[in-house]
């Protein structure tokens, strides 16, 4: 999201004196007056030392950043407010849309670190929901098609994708050539039939076995190329689809978590199941038509204007209004096809939410209700596709009859040629055999444009994720390396949206073998601390370094090969038992799997279903026990062998006997491994070497639960209360 308008020239020259040579850092356009009315010409100006907010051409606000201890934005209904606060009060400065409501959020947060004398510079990793070059709202893609280069763009990247199958297309061209080829020699042979058999009545049964032999050969010469033209194309649209599939896959796969998280679930599998199939159904109903239809209408149009090009204008003469009515609506196609696709990928994301989420669903009786609401977003959709279908229907219906009218001209005016001699009754029968066959590709160009907008826009969506940028690439130098396991938090700040902080400053050194308890309240940034250290995000300031070793300059492989993470949510993935424990390294041997679930606690249980390792867990191991999965990720991550363990909430909501059951596998995996271990309940945290308290976005303090207990601070206060709420449950 850009932060830095040029600001116009006015402006610029109104606050030039009061800059003091200072550059300006942000510049972001607001559109509401003081009294919540639309304004089009207000600028919030930053530099080092100070924040402008000017309005019609004058400076209303000028702020000293130096004198202030935060500059506020606040939201309000419909809108903000910022505001610049000095001495615990708030100065008014203007106020805004929700539309530039996160963009002048993170100007805000830019102004406060300048008022603390922070010089960091504050980026948006946010996406922009209007083009800032036309103004157009992007239509769930982060570039602009229109100011992008459209269509250009898009048939760039067709070709782009077809670059890898260069022969099986020079050789669908060379068989849609020849077949348009014998298609107009045919009409040849048929006039040559009746000016020299029929009218004449003087052929033989040589003649006409001859004429009816070519024939018949040159219709199965045509019936056998169009097989092998759909076939082949069939073919080849599919190996494009699956090809086309498999990249986007990967893509997401590299993304970042903030990417990922950006989109919904069923817009992502949208892009890579239903965008890949329409770039397929192009293939097999447009591409492979497409060049011979081009070649059948020059050779048809060269035939006419050979013959006759005064009747070859005539049956032309409609066609520039069908032509010109394709071209007045081509924008209002692309928009239709947006809005229904978006409407598509709603319905898909609710769909996959409720089935994802079918037990709480049944659980709470809400059967009806979801039901209900997806018939709501159905119906919508079927509005959409209806309202669409008919404009088609009723546009093509009306550009094919404009197409085709000429052919009564012809009629009329070819048949007074051949009733004066001027033409002969073949020459006409040909001649009309041209203009049918020239208005047969003319009505597929007339359905080309929809075929197109189909492409086109499958294409965006999906080079929307091709194109975006790798967040995590290794450099050149990356290192690969067997990790001891110190950890250092340096100087770190993170916020999922920059202008919000999730930590701030955070400063910790972990030893090799170290564990570490991390404890605060829900949203304090414990699970942050571990994305950041998982490398799941990239921190904002600061560093992050393990064997001394920043971060980014760890190769993600090997990073990740020495990570084991046991959450709290354990996912596994609809397979057998066996399979989800090996997940984490595919080729280990069967004796390593079964020991790992022996260590993991695991093995009993597992010897006791139905079928052994083989048991089928279905979708999320939901077939599985609470207490059963968790013990299943536990072995999972003692396959792994880390040097490096996260865990987060692992023994949290379990009875008695399996919590000591996975204490006891905990205690095994985490022995001689740099552990980071999230509880909110604390008790399974004693054994910690030390525990970090987290409160405020900082670390708050830091020592052995002893230490910390006779510190008398907040972790003493998290403990006390709850051994007050277990006496309460037990009275």
């Amino acid at each position: 999201m850009n932060l830095c308008y040029t600001l116009p020239d006015e402006e610029t020259g109104l606050i030039k004196p009061l800059r003091q040579g200072k550059p300006l850092l942000y510049c972001v356009p607001y559109d509401l007056d003081d009294d919540g009315g639309l304004c089009e010409d207000g600028w919030i100006a930053v530099t080092e030392n100070a924040l402008f907010v000017l309005k019609n051409g004058t400076i209303k606000h000028r702020v000293d950043l130096r004198e202030t201890e935060e500059i506020v934005c606040t939201s309000q209904v419909a809108g903000g407010v910022l505001a610049a606060r000095k001495e615990g009060e708030d100065a008014y400065l203007c106020r805004f849309s929700m539309r530039h409501m996160v963009r002048i959020s993170y100007v805000a947060r830019g102004a406060t670190l300048l008022c603390r004398g922070d010089d960091r510079r504050v980026e948006s990793r946010e996406r922009e929901k209007t083009c800032s070059r036309c103004g157009r709202v992007l239509p769930g893609t982060s570039v602009c098609p229109h100011c992008a280069g459209g269509r250009g763009r898009a048939f760039h990247r067709f070709w782009d994708l077809c670059s890898g199958y260069t022969l099986p297309l020079l050789t669908l061209t060379v068989i849609m050539a020849a077949m348009s080829g014998i298609s107009v020699f045919q009409q040849y042979i048929q006039r040559r039939f009746i000016d020299d058999i029929l009218v004449p009545a003087e052929g033989t049964l040589a003649d006409v076995g001859a004429f009816f032999s070519i024939t018949l050969v040159m219709v199965l010469v045509s019936l056998a190329l169009w097989i092998t033209n759909a076939l082949w194309s069939n073919s080849l649209g599919t190996r494009i689809s699956r090809d086309l599939r498999a990249r986007t896959f990967y893509k997401i796969n590299g993304l970042s978590m903030s990417f990922i998280n950006s989109r919904q679930s069923g817009e992502l599998m949208n892009r890579v199941v239903e965008d890949a199939a329409r770039v397929r159904e192009f293939m097999e109903q447009a591409f492979s038509q497409m060049f011979s239809q081009v070649f059948i209408m020059i050779g048809a149009l060269i035939a006419m204007f050979v013959m006759n090009w005064r009747l070859a204008l005539l049956g032309l003469a409609f066609a520039p209004v069908g032509l010109a009515l394709i071209r007045i609506f081509r924008q209002c196609e692309r928009r239709m096809w947006r809005k229904r696709w978006r409407t598509e990928d709603k319905v898909n994301d609710r769909l996959q939410d409720v089935i994802s989420g079918i037990r709480v669903v049944k659980s709470f009786g809400q059967e009806e209700r979801e039901s209900a609401r997806f018939r709501d977003y159905t119906n919508e959709l079927m509005k959409i596709t209806r309202r669409n279908e008919i404009f088609w229907a009723t546009l093509y219906a009306g550009v094919t009859f404009f197409l085709t009218s000429g052919t009564l001209l012809v009629i009329y005016f070819g048949g007074g040629d051949v009733l004066k001699g001027r033409m002969t009754p073949g020459e006409l029968v040909q001649f009309l055999a041209y203009t049918n066959m020239l208005y047969g590709p003319l009505q597929f160009v007339s359905r080309l444009p929809r075929m197109l907008m189909r492409l086109t826009t499958a294409l965006e969506r999906i080079y929307d994720v091709l194109d975006e940028d790798d967040q995590f690439v290794d450099p050149e130098e990356a290192i690969d390396k067997e990790l001891e396991g110190q950890v250092t938090f340096d100087d770190v700040t993170f916020g999922y949206k920059s202008y919000e902080p999730v930590l701030e400053h955070i400063h910790l050194s972990v030893k090799p073998g170290e564990m570490i308890g991390l404890v605060g309240s829900s949203g304090a940034g414990k699970s942050t601390m571990i994305n950041l250290l998982m490398r799941l995000y990239e921190v904002d300031d600061g560093e992050i370094r393990v064997d001394g070793v920043p971060l980014p300059m760890l190769s993600q492989h090997c990073l990740h090969r020495q990570i084991g993470v046991v959450l709290q949510e354990t996912f596994l993935f609809s397979g057998t038992v066996f399979d989800n424990i090996r997940f984490a390294r595919p080729d280990a041997p069967v004796r390593e799997v079964i020991q790992a679930a022996k260590m993991a606690n695991a093995h009993e249980f597992i010897t006791k279903l139905p079928d052994g390792y083989d048991t089928y867990v279905g979708e999320r191991g939901y077939t599985l026990s609470g207490g059963e999965r968790q013990r299943v990720a536990i072995a999972r991550a003692i396959l792994h062998n880390p040097r490096l363990l996260i865990l987060d909430e692992a023994t949290s909501a379990l009875d008695t006997e399996t919590e000591y059951q996975i204490q006891e596998a905990l205690g095994r995996l985490t022995h001689g491994r740099t552990t980071f271990a999230i509880a909110h309940r604390l008790s399974t945290l004693r054994e910690a070497d030390r525990i970090v308290v987290i409160d405020k976005h900082r670390i708050a303090e830091v020592g052995t639960h002893n230490e910390l207990m006779r510190k008398k601070g907040i972790y003493y206060g998290l403990v006390m209360a709850q051994l007050e709420m277990h006496k309460v449950r037990g009275a």
